[in-house]
Order: C-alpha cells, then structure tokens, then sequence
C-alpha cells in the first residue's frame, strides 16, 4: 500500500523541460499511474536490489507512439522519494512498440546500470506487421549522479 502511494506520488508532479541529451524526462501529471501496460506483473521489473524499477507505460494515444519507459531510480530526494523520468521517442511521442519482456540488463560500475529492449517507431511505410522500424534502446542508470542516458534511437 505504501509503494502504490510512493508511486503515485512521484507521478504527480508537473511536465518539465526535457533533460539531458533527448528523450529523458521528469514525470509528470501525464504520467499516470493507471497507463501501466496490463498486466502489471508482466511489465514491470527492479534491478540493484529493488533500488531501480523500470516499467512500461501505455498511453493508448497516439496509436503510433503510445508506449513509454519510465523509470524510477536513486537518488533520493530529502523525503526518500526516487527519481522518476520517462523516455520516449526521438520525435516528442512515445514508441509505437517495445519488446519488455525481451529486456536484458548489464552493470558497469563506472557507468551504472544498463537496461537494453527492442522498440519500434512507427514504421514509414505503414507496415505494422514487418520488421521495419525496430531497434535496441538502451538506458543507462547511474545511481549515484542521476544521470539517465539513452542510446540507439534511430
């Protein structure tokens, strides 16, 4: 009961400006607890000891970039509260598809955690049952900065 609070509680703040270098961004009222792809179970996962929770958002609209990642991570602010931050596509939206439970994670301690997963920009061609459009994301947590670097995107 307290978890579900701290999580509706970090998705409650306002949109800010983008950070970093692209598609990284703070949560925000946007960010609903209740766009947590179904089923839960199924699209959410904890790394470095539950410090780290990644899961996969479904916005439904628009239907060719609904998906999201969004993560929350230390550090911690002065209540306790992880960060949160939500990436999404090169073009401002989110990704018309990720593959969650393809993910694979790594850890370099002097990068920080790395969570890698296929998504999908809506293909060009309009071609939603091929293969175009597809590409490994990867994420790179650092604990200790905050940092949230993407790479892969296309």
């Amino acid at each position: 009961m307290i978890r579900a609070g701290l999580l509706l509680t970090a998705l409650a703040g306002p949109v800010l400006a983008q950070e970093g270098a692209g598609n990284v961004l703070p949560c925000g009222q946007a960010d609903r607890v209740d766009m947590l792809a179904e089923p839960w179970e199924d699209n959410t996962a904890t790394y470095a000891e539950g410090q780290v929770r990644i899961a996969l958002l479904d916005f439904v609209e628009p239907a060719g970039g609904a998906f999201r990642l969004m993560i929350l991570s230390p550090p911690r602010d002065e209540l306790g509260f992880r960060q949160c931050r939500v990436v999404l596509a090169g073009n401002g939206i989110g990704f018309y598809d990720m593959d969650f439970a393809a993910r694979r994670s790594s850890y370099d301690p002097a990068r920080g955690l790395t969570i890698t997963l296929p998504a999908r920009h809506y293909p060009a061609n309009g071609d939603v049952d091929g293969d175009e459009g597809w590409f490994d994301l990867s994420v790179t947590i650092d604990q200790n900065s905050g940092d949230v670097r993407v790479q892969g995107f296309r």
